[in-house]
């Protein structure tokens, strides 16, 4: 059995900061196969009435990045109410505001220092009627958790617009691994 030292770093050896990087880069690969995979013609579908469009609930992974960059940089005015901009008329703008909110979320990660993504905390709800101090560093992989969780809603919404559904984290039944 070898003792040599990897030559390459892994998980254990990259910081917080690259391993965030790297995981967010690859999530946002995967969302935005998906995203490019919804009919473009059925950006208003609704399974129910109380749930939300598919174009609106694709652009709730543009707010997910817009709360990383509050995150990064202002942090969260709670004395007045959130303001989100309007959702844009066809998916294509949703994606091309997706890939937008990406490149400047991964320019304020690479550009903040290590120990404050660490050690810094944002004022941000931690139960109901809540507030709390949370780190940096758990609120942006907390939105990124959030972000995973509405790419599995969308593909819902893509098998039921009868749209292929890429694989993901394996093989799906349109993209099987053979």
């Amino acid at each position: 059995m070898s003792t040599a030292a990897p030559t390459t770093p892994s998980q254990a050896t990259m910081s917080p900061k690259q391993q965030f990087l790297d995981t967010y880069q690859s999530e946002i690969e995967k969302t935005l196969r998906v995203l490019r995979a919804y009919p473009k013609d059925k950006t208003e579908l609704k399974p129910h009435p109380k749930a939300k469009s598919a174009r609106d609930l694709a652009f709730m992974f543009v707010a997910e990045q817009g709360a990383m960059t509050k995150t990064l940089t202002t942090g969260f005015d709670w004395s007045k109410p959130m303001q989100f901009p309007p959702t844009p008329e066809t998916l294509d703008e949703v994606i091309a505001a997706f890939e937008d909110g990406n490149r400047k979320v991964v320019e304020l990660v690479q550009s903040a220092p290590e120990e404050k993504i660490l050690g810094e905390t944002i004022q941000f709800p931690v139960g109901p009627g809540k507030m709390g101090d949370v780190p940096k560093m758990q609120a942006l992989w907390m939105f990124l958790c959030d972000q995973i969780h509405h790419r599995g809603q969308f593909s819902v919404y893509l098998r039921m617009a009868d749209g292929k559904v890429p694989s993901i984290y394996g093989p799906s039944l349109d993209e099987p691994w053979r």
